[in-house]
């Protein structure tokens, strides 16, 4: 058996470390790849999963994972590239996916995933804007005054009570919590070098 199809989509995989999430540039400041955001997003739909017996947690992640495989074609259209630039992700999926023995797989994950009818799917738009919340929080944290403008819609978008209740939380917490607070040795070590 060949596996040119399979190695061809590990290459293309890597132009979603390349493309990059475009509503950057209307923020301001900070950056990151399709790839970055997608590992995020996993990781939290990951942890959302695991909080709600009633999912498969493996579909969930797998969700995540290709709910923005197309943008390896199309690049990542913003909101206002949205109200303009007509995007065939469909087609984009449809020809990614045609060439693999797994591809009819992706394409009913993210079809799921665009249908947001089931619990699965809701989770991980809820990781979605998770990420993006997070993200935001970081940026508000180092100054941009315009991010918690888009912490607004981020949080109106979010559709459980869990992740509703997680952003709240993630709104409140410092983000560098998790590295300094409370880790007084780390940099009192340091000092006595």
């Amino acid at each position: 058996m060949g596996y040119g199809k399979i190695i061809d989509f590990f290459f293309e995989l890597g132009m979603l470390k390349k493309t990059p999430r475009s509503g950057f540039q209307f923020l301001g400041s900070g950056s990151e790849s399709v790839a970055a955001h997608s590992f995020r997003v996993a990781m939290i739909g990951f942890a959302l999963a695991r909080l709600d017996s009633k999912v498969d947690p493996f579909k969930v992640v797998c969700m995540c994972l290709v709910h923005d495989l197309p943008e390896a074609r199309t690049g990542d259209q913003n909101y206002v590239n949205k109200r303009y630039v007509t995007v065939d992700e469909s087609g984009a999926m449809t020809d990614l996916a045609d060439s693999l023995p797994f591809g009819d797989e992706l394409k009913s994950l993210l079809k799921e995933y665009r249908d947001s009818q089931t619990r699965e799917a809701r989770l991980v738009h809820d990781a979605d804007q998770l990420d993006l919340i997070v993200e935001l929080k970081e940026q508000n944290d180092l100054g941009n005054s315009y991010a918690s403008k888009w912490i607004h819609f981020a949080m109106q978008r979010l559709v459980t009570s869990t992740a509703k209740e997680i952003a709240e939380q993630v709104l409140s917490t410092d983000s560098t919590d998790w590295w300094f607070k409370g880790h007084d040795e780390w940099w009192e070590k340091n000092h006595e070098k």
